[in-house]
C-alpha cells in the first residue's frame, strides 16, 4: 500500500501474554499497516518491547463493572481524539467504544471473537451483568461487516445467530524454531518423573484445574506444572497445601512465552480439561493446544466437541470422558505407561506441528485484511 494505513487493535489486558493479539499485530505488519495496540497497565504489569506501538491505560478500578465501565469510556475518549484508519475490536468488552468510534469517524470496523464471550462461566453466573452484554452484541453484531473467531463451531453459531458471515482466524502457535529440549534442564526440573503441563493466561473456574491438582495425590512418578493466571490460582495453592502436594505440583505466575516453550517441550503430557458446563468451553479450542502441538507432547484433553475432535481426527493424545481427580489419575496412568502408543503419537505430532502452525493461518488473515 502507497501510504501506510493506521489500525489499533483493543483489547482488555495488559498486552504482555495476548500471543494472538502480538501475532496479528506482527502479521498486520509485514502487511504495511501502522500497528498500535491499546490495552491496561497493572501494577505487576511487565514492561513490553515491541515493533509495534502500545498504549496501556492506569485504570482506577481493576474489577468486574467498574473496571469494564472505566476501560469503555477511556477506550471510547482514546480512539476519538487519535487518528485511525481501522479499528479492531478483541472481543465484546472492547467493541462497543470501537463501535461507536468508527460510526462517527466514518472508518472501517474489525470485530475479532476470541471466545463465545457471552457463555463464559462467569457470565452465566452473573445474570444481569450478561444481560447487558447480551444487549451489546445483539445491537451491534448483526451490523458488523468484517468478523472473524477462533474456530468453526463458534463462527457457526454467530452466523446462525446474526446472519453475519463469521470468518476464522484460530488462534495458532507460530512454528517453534527451537524444538530442541534442554536435558540439563530437563533433568533439573523433572528428576526422573513424568511431567504433567497445563497453561494459560486463563486458568479460571471449570478448566479443570483444581480436579487435576487433587488428582496428583493418586499418581505416582509424576509431577505437575501449572504456568499462566486466572481466577482459581488462589484456590490452587490452597489445595496444594491441603493435600501436601508441594513436591508434586508447581505453580508458576505468567513467564515470557519463550520461558513458557521451555517447560513446554519438557512435558510428557500437555493438559486442557474445561468442563462442559457452558457453550463457550464446549465450543472452545484453547491456544495452549497449538503450544502443545508445536512443542511435539502429546496431549490430554476433555470430552468437547472441538478440542477433542483435533486430538482425535490427529490421533495425537487421548480424550477423557469425565473431569474428576479419579478419573483424570486413572486415565494419565493409563497414558503414561503405554510407551507405543507415546511413540505413535509422538510421530503423528511432528506432522501436525506443520500442518497447524501461525504461519499457515495468517494467509487467511492476510487475504482478509486485504480488502480494509
Amino acid at each position: 500500500m502507497s501510504k501506510k494505513k493506521k489500525i489499533i487493535l483493543s483489547v482488555t489486558n495488559d498486552l504482555v501474554s495476548d500471543q494472538r493479539v502480538h501475532k496479528i499485530s506482527t502479521s498486520l505488519m509485514e502487511m504495511g499497516f501502522q500497528v498500535s495496540v491499546v490495552g491496561r497497565l497493572r501494577p505487576w504489569s511487565a514492561s513490553l518491547d515491541r515493533e509495534y506501538k502500545t498504549h496501556r491505560m492506569k485504570l482506577f478500578f481493576s474489577k468486574k463493572m467498574w473496571f469494564y465501565a472505566e476501560y469503555n469510556f477511556r477506550l471510547f475518549l482514546f480512539l476519538l481524539f487519535n487518528k485511525f484508519d481501522v479499528y479492531v475490536a478483541n472481543d465484546l468488552d472492547t467493541l462497543l467504544p470501537n463501535y461507536l468510534v468508527s460510526k462517527l469517524k466514518r472508518k472501517t470496523l474489525v470485530y475479532d471473537s476470541h471466545e463465545y464471550f457471552t457463555e463464559v462461566p462467569e457470565l452465566i453466573s452473573r445474570p444481569r451483568i450478561r444481560n447487558i452484554w447480551m444487549k451489546i452484541e445483539k445491537f451491534i453484531f448483526p451490523k458488523l461487516k468484517m468478523v472473524y473467531t477462533v474456530n468453526n463451531s463458534i463462527a457457526e453459531i454467530y452466523n446462525q445467530k446474526y446472519g453475519v458471515d463469521v470468518q476464522v482466524i484460530r488462534n495458532i502457535a507460530p512454528s517453534l524454531k527451537n524444538k530442541t529440549v534442554d536435558l540439563a534442564f530437563a533433568e533439573k526440573i523433572k528428576a526422573g518423573n513424568k511431567m504433567l503441563i497445563m497453561q494459560g493466561a486463563g486458568i479460571n473456574i471449570d478448566r479443570g484445574a483444581e480436579e487435576v491438582v487433587e488428582a496428583m495425590q493418586f499418581v505416582e512418578n509424576t509431577i505437575l506444572y501449572i504456568i499462566g493466571s486466572g481466577d482459581v490460582f488462589a484456590n490452587l495453592r490452597t489445595l496444594v497445601r491441603k493435600f501436601n502436594l508441594k513436591n508434586k505440583v508447581f505453580l508458576l505466575d505468567k513467564i515470557p512465552y519463550e520461558q513458557l516453550m521451555e517447560y513446554t517441550k519438557i512435558a510428557d503430557l500437555g493438559l486442557s480439561l474445561d468442563k462442559g458446563t457452558n457453550p463457550n468451553y464446549e465450543n472452545a479450542l484453547p491456544n495452549k493446544v497449538f503450544d502443545y502441538i508445536q512443542a511435539q507432547i502429546p496431549l490430554l484433553v476433555s470430552d468437547r466437541k472441538v478440542v477433542s475432535a483435533l486430538v482425535i481426527d490427529n490421533n495425537i493424545g487421548a480424550v477423557v470422558k469425565n473431569v474428576t481427580p479419579r478419573s483424570l489419575a486413572n486415565k494419565i496412568d493409563e497414558v503414561l505407561v503405554n510407551e507405543k502408543q507415546l511413540i505413535n503419537w509422538k510421530k503423528n505430532l511432528n506432522i501436525a506441528s506443520e500442518k497447524y502452525s501461525w504461519e499457515y493461518e495468517s494467509v487467511i488473515l492476510k487475504k482478509m485484511y486485504s480488502r480494509v
